[in-house]
């Protein structure tokens, strides 16, 4: 793991100075990662990126080259740079565990710690949450559409740099993907590694039929053939025919499958299926690139194409109609006289009101065991087995009972205790398969992409009274 201490803004330094310099380096502070709106209007987000924040955090080290650089700026004293050459984080981490499926306003990671420390991580932890989230979300709304069919990651030459490539191919394996073309990420995660050839091995031979024969050739078990090079219909698939049956006479391996990568993918998949299956290849994939995402495979499949796997790269790995994730990061208590007084920050936006207090999320599951709602409830209250009456974040007349026969769920699950980590990080296929069990408990309603049904996130009754305390003594 690289050091990478100084990933942070200057501001959260400066603040850290001025926490030391009035006092405050062991006042505990509450604050609360959360983010407001779901991209692409979707209906959920899937959390991505806390074994990396998990890496962050242990981590952090002010090395003496870091120290030197900053002395070297000249803004901060001698005790804040002394500060720093100690400093580790020894405060508390909840977090939702990766592959949650998640909604806006609750928080999905809560940090209890002493204010500068708390503050300092905030920088770093919305790089990575933001944008590993974005990624897995954004993959599961891909293989959604593909519906069942594999979906690859083959974002790595567009990625926006090489970190950016290893982390959007794990979050996209979260979300869905079962592999990648990246074999950086695929040595790192253990991720299957999944490729072929480009145009130009085609362009190499002095045909395309003997381009086919000399890659089957050398890999006659992995035999996929790019078949758009010159003319899809009257060459390149009728070439790949002819390689397939050379194959099956040799006994030397098979043609295992067919890429598109230019073209109208639903007419030329149409017609590659009746190619191949006329010729006796039933067996025989079709696989398809060509900028795909979720909205143009949905069409694709709604036209009867007959595409039997995805390579999706530029706008999976970019999230590239909605390319940022709005996650923030709020104080919502701090301690005074020895207590966590809530907090809250005020706005003519009621969007941006936060919600105070240290927090805990529980999700309500109906009768059916489907996803009935998540409430935000203050720490110290008790769940008792009886109907639950949660409010509105923001309407506060608006409300709704959840019946004692709904099981719960605490979402929000400890990762630092005192500092010192007690959560060991799942494989990367066991956090897959936590996100695919999250996302077969959300109704299918939630997950269409046009105006999809809102999920509810509710205020317990004591949360609503707190914030509306707090918001009338802000007057």
């Amino acid at each position: 793991m690289r050091n990478l201490t100084l990933l942070t803004d200057m501001y959260e330094l400066t603040m850290v100075g001025g926490y030391l310099a009035n006092g405050k380096e062991n006042q505990r502070a509450n604050f609360d990662y959360f983010f407001r709106r779901i991209p692409d209007e979707g209906g959920y987000c899937l959390a991505a990126g806390l074994e990396q924040l998990i890496d962050y955090i242990r981590n952090i080290s002010f090395t003496p080259e870091d120290l030197a650089y900053l002395e070297g700026l000249g803004i901060f004293p001698e005790k804040v740079l002394r500060y720093l050459e100690k400093f580790r984080f020894s405060g508390d981490l909840f977090a939702v565990p990766e592959g949650t499926v998640i909604f806006p306003y609750e928080p999905i990671i809560r940090v209890t710690a002493p204010l500068p420390e708390a503050q300092f991580i905030e920088s770093a932890l919305l790089n990575i949450m933001n944008f590993q989230t974005l990624i897995a979300t954004k993959a599961a709304r891909v293989c959604t559409a593909a519906d069942g069919d594999p979906v690859i990651e083959f974002g790595l030459r567009r990625a926006h740099g090489p970190d950016a490539a290893i982390g959007a191919a794990r979050a996209a394996f979260i979300g869905g993907a079962q592999g990648t073309s990246n074999m950086l990420a695929g040595k790192l995660f253990d991720i299957p590694v999944r490729g072929t050839v480009a145009h130009s091995w085609v362009e190499s031979f002095s045909s395309e039929i003997d381009a086919f024969r000399a890659y089957c050739r050398v890999y006659p078990n992995d035999c996929l053939l790019l078949v758009d090079t010159y003319d899809t219909l009257k060459s390149g698939i009728p070439n790949a025919i002819k390689i397939g049956k050379e194959l099956s006479v040799l006994g030397k391996g098979e043609l295992k499958g067919i890429r598109l990568d230019s073209g109208d993918l639903a007419y030329l998949s149409k017609e590659a299926r009746k190619m191949l299956d006329a010729e006796g290849f039933e067996g025989v994939k079709i696989f398809a690139s060509s900028d795909l995402d979720e909205w143009i495979i949905e069409s694709i499949k709604q036209q009867g194409g007959r595409t039997d796997s995805w390579g999706v790269g530029t706008k999976l790995v970019t999230a590239y109609s909605n390319p940022a994730l709005g996650g923030v990061y709020k104080l919502t208590a701090i301690e005074e006289n020895g207590r966590m007084q809530p907090k809250i920050k005020r706005s003519d936006n009621p969007e941006k009101v936060t919600n105070p207090g240290l927090k805990k999320v529980v999700r309500f599951f109906d009768d059916s065991g489907l996803m009935g709602g998540d409430v935000m409830f203050l720490e110290e209250e008790n769940l008792e087995s009886k109907p639950v009456r949660v409010y509105h974040p923001t309407i506060p007349h608006v409300s709704k009972v959840y019946p004692p026969q709904f099981s719960r769920q605490e979402l929000l699950i400890p990762i630092f205790r005192e500092g010192r980590l007690v959560y060991s990080n799942p494989s990367l296929k066991k956090i897959q398969e936590n996100s695919q069990g999250n996302l077969e408990q959300l109704g299918l309603e939630f997950k269409r992409f046009k105006n999809p049904h809102i999920y509810h996130v509710s205020l317990s009754r004591q949360l609503m009274k707190t914030k509306r305390d707090l918001l009338r003594k802000a007057f």
